[in-house]
């Protein structure tokens, strides 16, 4: 009984002891501030555990069940992280301070990171925050217009199955790759699919060859680096991103509507018959009036010191503004970091995925040039139900096609990589690096037996087709490096990275087509039941595969040196081989160097308050283009004719091409002058820039001599090409307070180019022709480069006037002025150019109290456009076919063929009301909601020009500048309404 009792006793005590440790225990809360006010975001961390919270909106946060002698710990990115016993208190409001050396910008560099006062190269930087708004199509739709330098353009406007043309500091190349390298989280050749614009938390862009280098025979376009957002230590959080997006057509053809083609049937320039007794509108038949794109991503992130990870969902429902046209995807990614061995040793691991249909049926071109060139009487639809097609020229009903066809893509993208650092010593570290990158998609392709045609008495025979294909491509890459970083005496400061690169990549392709099918019931799941195997009254059967692969291997190394935090060095040498080169240049060495001068930190501008950042940087750097296709520079087996032998057919073979073993990379030497400033406590700052690039050994087929070469062919490098130009970037804040706060980026760029040499002794050529224009009428191209020209360069006749009987006449090189037919080559002259030099932005963003404003506008200057779609619809010579109004207005004396001429060049010029974005942002009393922003976009909302076509906004990448093609995507104005919501 005595032990039960001192039991019980034991029990009471420990009970009556817990429970006042229990009630000594507090409930923290508080708010944390800075010298503005409240700070949303702020990590609190019990010290010596993993428990926390963080502030919500308004700067509030609240820890339950805290020990009263604990201390909480208060970081922030960009503030000093501050330590608070708690001391028995229940209420714990802190400030904290600003930390100069973690506001200092970190720019990504490739390989590493370097504070943006060290950087000595032209590099630029948008950080998410300052990210177009609204909905995107491409992660590139997010820094459009934000670079100066770098031209971005969707030639088929808001077309959710197309990409952006993406080119940096104008053409780099004839026959390589033309658009800047793409890394994304350390991964050369990223794939831009497996990103979404909740997911990014930074884009770098290399400009210059001094900053590029480092990725030698990759670099010659620029390189840009995207980095994704990271988990961090914390209580673990969620955010919610969404929104609903509408397109409506911007602007249609002004073409002839029913009545008034019957007008010009009144008149007697068409015929009478051509009045087939309907009243039809094409256009407005192919527009998906209905369209309404969403979008959702759900993210996750969280973890502690040691361990933290960020993880996210997306699903993406894109329709585009014309029928049968759109894409699906879902997909998500996640990362983790993960510190152990006493903090030595550090892994990075990032997973991501993206799987999609496209429906690529609909939005094709030359559906919408139908619409403007079919007879407006005519029907659509016969009175069975079937399609009704036009003979005229060119003519076919894009409905038809639509109901009776398949054309889609299956899709998935997918990419892993992983970092394993280790601390060997202070200041010294090693990494290894390794990633691999898949991209598979399979298409379908079906036409029915109700196809125009696969009519009766076409070739084939009222049966149905079917095709299939099948593309891989994948690349797996390992990197190496060695990182070594100090301080010495306080005044000199090193960081040297030396590494090793490995990148392996292939791609397979299969294609199989078959017809004959005389049911609908397989569609293309039962190739093997067309008829067209046995009969060769058909089409034959088709089948081709296709595999190649490609190693690119690079030893690298730069140093970077600070001395007092005044003057800054960098050196890069990259030393790379490519196995598309020749025997004889497989290897090649790419060095760059560039200085950097702090004026502002030398003592004769100290005592110049106005002056916050003054820094002259100079750089030279070599770059190369490896991005050429695979095998040139040797012989390959190509199939010739089939010879009999024994009744029995046997494939000949032979050479495709003529090896060619000094093939080597095309290499750009640049320079770059820049200057960055920031006055008045930072409330002005910008940069300038000033380059001058010459890429030698460019690339190009050139006819070879036969003998001593097998093939009349061969790919060479010869060529030279210069680009000159200036960018600055300006930023202001003209008023900021408690409540309002207005922020103004002005962006501007000029280059132009000259090609200096495009022949030698051995080859040559007397100019190269882009732009070829359509038939009728062969009129040839429209483009001409040769040597002393630019880029871009129209190259035809010089409009003359008309003659009494409407026809063409054209000056003459002898000043006289002749008919069409009298003019020859040497009558022809460089009579415009379509790539723009001048491009600019203005953005403006106004924050006031819980609303934030802003409003982007972009142009470009200094370019012309040809109207492809004057040249042959304005013209009354295209009836039967319908016509654009202009033909009997505006080109009211033009009674001859299309020809091409001066006579339909516009100037281009053009500015454009590009985003207006209006958000709000909800105050929430909730532990649970930590914030809420509604906000409304609209894209595309104004252009201001004097060009008469559709949109100025034209294709200006590459050699085909400037063309406003007959057949085109329809653009559009983008509304768009959105949600983020943090947990």
């Amino acid at each position: 009984m005595k032990k039960n009792f001192l039991k019980g006793a034991m029990l009471f005590v420990f009970l009556i002891f817990t429970g006042l440790l229990t009630a000594q225990n507090l409930n923290v809360s508080g708010t944390v501030s800075d010298q503005n006010g409240p700070l949303p975001g702020v990590n609190i961390l019990i010290k010596g555990s993993s428990t926390g919270t963080q502030t919500d909106f308004d700067g509030n946060y609240s820890l339950t069940n805290v020990s009263p002698n604990a201390t909480l710990v208060f970081s922030y990115i960009g503030f000093k992280t501050q330590e608070v016993i708690i001391n028995g208190r229940s209420t714990i409001n802190t400030t904290l301070e600003e930390d100069a050396q973690a506001l200092e910008e970190v720019v990504v560099v490739g390989y590493g990171t370097l504070t943006r006062k060290e950087v000595t190269s032209a590099i630029s930087t948008v950080k998410a925050e300052d990210f177009n708004q609204g909905g995107s199509r491409s992660p590139m739709d997010l820094i459009q217009g934000k670079v100066a330098g770098l031209n971005i353009t969707r030639t088929q406007g808001n077309n959710p199955n197309q990409g952006a043309s993406i080119q940096l500091r104008g053409v780099s190349s004839l026959t390589g790759t033309l658009s800047p390298l793409i890394v994304v989280d350390g991964i050369p050749g990223g794939n831009l699919d497996l990103l979404q614009q909740d997911d990014i938390a930074s884009i770098d862009v290399l400009k210059d060859g001094s900053a590029a280098a480092i990725y030698g025979t990759r670099g010659n376009a620029g390189v840009i680096l995207i980095t994704t957002k990271k988990g961090k230590s914390g209580e673990a959080s969620f955010e919610y991103n969404t929104y609903v997006q509408r397109d409506i057509v911007d602007k249609k053809p002004n073409y002839l509507r029913p009545d008034e083609f019957r007008s010009l049937i009144t008149e007697g320039l068409i015929a009478q018959n051509q009045d087939l007794g309907y009243s039809t509108d094409l256009y407005d038949e192919l527009i998906n009036k209905n369209n309404l794109s969403q979008y959702h991503n759900l993210s996750a992130s969280g973890g502690d010191a040691k361990t933290n990870y960020r993880a996210s969902l997306f699903y993406n429902d894109a329709e585009g503004i014309a029928k049968e046209n759109g894409r699906q995807q879902f997909g998500g990614r996640i990362g983790v970091n993960h510190t152990g061995l006493n903090d030595l040793l550090t892994l990075q691991a990032n997973l991501a995925g993206n799987f999609n249909k496209a429906n690529l049926l609909g939005g094709s071109t030359g559906d919408f040039e139908q619409a403007i060139q079919r007879n407006p009487t005519a029907p659509l639809i016969n009175p069975d139900g079937s399609f009704f097609e036009t003979q005229a020229y060119n003519n076919y009903n894009p409905l038809s096609r639509l109901e009776n066809r398949i054309n889609e893509r299956d899709q998935q993208t997918f990419s892993g990589d992983l970092k394993l650092t280790l601390q060997i010593a202070k200041g010294l570290s090693g990494s290894v690096f390794g990633s691999y990158v898949r991209n598979a998609y399979n298409d379908r392709y079906y036409r029915s037996t109700k196809d125009w045609e696969q009519r009766e008495n076409s070739q084939y025979l009222g049966t149905a087709y079917a095709s299939k294909a099948n593309y891989l491509d994948w690349s797996k890459t390992l990197e190496t490096t060695i990182n070594y970083i100090n301080t010495f005496a306080d005044i000199h400061t090193v960081n040297a990275i030396l590494g090793y690169s490995y990148q392996y990549g292939t791609r397979e392709e299969f294609n199989v087509n078959n017809s004959g099918f005389t049911t609908d019931g397989f569609l293309d799941w039962n190739l093997g039941a067309g008829s067209a195997i046995n009969n060769t009254q058909l089409p034959r059967p088709g089948m081709g595969s296709f595999k190649e692969d490609n190693t690119l291997i690079g030893f690298f190394g730069r140093v970077n040196y600070s001395y007092d935090n005044k003057y800054f060095a960098q050196l890069i040498l990259r030393r790379e081989g490519s196995s598309r080169f020749g025997n004889n240049n497989k290897w090649g060495n790419f060095p760059a160097a560039s200085i950097g001068w702090s004026l502002s930190e030398e003592t004769f501008l100290n005592d110049v308050d106005y002056i916050d950042n003054l820094k002259l940087r100079l750089g030279y750097g070599v770059t190369g283009n490896q991005g050429i296709p695979n095998y040139q520079s040797i012989v390959s087996l190509g199939t010739g004719g089939v010879y009999p032998q024994d009744g029995v057919y046997y494939q000949t073979y032979g050479a495709a091409r003529n090896p060619n073993p000094d093939l080597k990379w095309e290499e750009k030497k640049e320079f770059n002058l820049g200057l960055d400033f920031a006055f008045l406590n930072n409330r002005l700052s910008g940069s300038v820039d000033v380059y001058q690039r010459k890429t030698t050994d460019l690339l190009y087929e050139y006819t070879a001599q036969q003998p001593p070469f097998l093939r009349d062919k061969l790919y060479t490098n010869v060529g030279t090409l210069t680009n000159k130009g200036v960018e600055f970037l300006i930023s202001a804040i003209p008023v900021t307070n408690d409540d309002l706060k207005w922020s103004t980026d002005l962006t501007f760029s000029y280059q132009t180019n000259k090609l200096e040499v495009l022949s030698n002794d051995a080859f040559q050529a007397n100019w190269l022709e882009f732009g070829g224009l359509p038939s009728p009428g062969n009129l040839g191209s429209a483009i001409r480069l040769e040597e002393g020209g630019s880029v871009g360069n129209f190259y035809g006749k010089r409009f003359a006037g008309f003659n009494d009987e409407g026809k063409w006449l054209f000056h003459k090189a002898d000043g006289t002025t002749a008919l069409a037919t009298d003019m020859n080559e040497d009558d022809l002259s460089i009579i415009g150019n379509g790539v723009p030099k001048v491009n600019a932005s203005l953005g403006n963003t106004i924050t006031y109290k819980n609303f934030d404003l802003s409003i982007f506008f972009r142009g470009k200057f200094g370019f012309d456009i040809l109207n492809t779609k004057e040249m042959y619809f304005g013209n009354r010579k295209w009836l039967p076919n319908n016509i654009l109004k202009s033909a009997v207005t505006t080109h009211t004396e033009l009674n001859d063929d299309p020809q091409y001429s001066d006579y339909y060049l516009e100037k281009g010029d053009f500015v454009k009301l590009d985003n207006i974005t209006l958000g709000y942002n909800f105050d929430f009393p909730s532990e649970y909601i930590k914030n809420l922003r509604l906000y409304a976009s609209g894209k595309n909302l104004a252009t201001f020009t004097n060009y008469s076509g559709i949109d100025p906004e034209l294709q200006d990448t590459g050699f085909t500048a400037g063309i406003d093609g007959r057949s085109f995507y329809p653009r559009t104005q983008t509304f768009t309404i959105g949600l983020n919501v943090g947990f």
